[in-house]
């Protein structure tokens, strides 16, 4: 399972992950450099959340080192953590809020126009609606609009297109390509073909 690239920004070598005490992948390689994406692709259960994870300084290296721009992520996580967006296969927001409330909390924390971001993701019409009345598809894109705030050079993506029809699927592939564009990162997982052009692929074994 090994992958190259060029000038390598974000680097896997030989990494193992386990989940409850069992090992779900192992041998993961690969480089990542400034306006490159990656998607993962496998069976269930062949680690590609685990993997994810990992990825953001979340789950714990059995093997191998994660390094960034030549340092072992490990020697220092919390500044690894704000270089990540990550995006779970759940949207995990609080439905009492409204779609602005939500992500001005989240810029307050991150930075950025939640305005902007709003309409990034075609939102403006239900800026003020709160988030338990939405639909599943437009949660996502609430979700897929916290991506936007702050300037997080590496997007960890489970499953992004879940939920989401056609319009919503080619939103994604804008701002994640407008975020390549910038010279941002991307790695993603999905078991669906994903708007994103040019893109490497590394599958996992199950």
């Amino acid at each position: 399972m090994q992958q190259k690239s060029g000038t390598a920004v974000l680097e896997a070598r030989d990494l193992a992950g386990e989940r409850g005490g069992r090992l779900v992948f192992a041998g993961v390689s690969f480089k990542l450099a400034r306006g490159e994406a990656l998607v993962l692709l496998g069976a269930n259960g062949a680690g590609k959340t685990s993997l994810l994870r990992v990825l953001a300084g979340l789950g714990r290296v059995a093997e191998g080192v994660l390094s960034w721009e030549g340092e072992n992520v490990a020697e220092d996580l919390l500044a690894h953590a704000a270089r990540i967006a990550l995006l779970g296969h759940l949207d995990a927001l609080k439905p009492q809020l409204t779609v602005f409330e939500t992500l001005r909390y989240e810029a307050r924390i991150r930075g950025g126009s939640v305005d902007e971001a709003i309409a990034a993701v075609g939102l403006e019409p239900l800026a003020e609606a709160p988030v338990r009345i939405l639909s599943a598809g437009q949660r996502r894109r609430v979700a897929l609009a916290r991506l936007l705030l702050g300037n997080h050079p590496l997007w960890l993506l489970d499953e992004p297109t879940v939920a989401l029809d056609a319009a919503g699927v080619a939103t994604l592939g804008r701002i994640v390509a407008a975020h390549r564009a910038r010279g941002g990162m991307v790695v993603a997982s999905s078991h669906l073909d994903l708007p994103i052009e040019n893109a490497r692929t590394l599958r996992l074994a199950a």
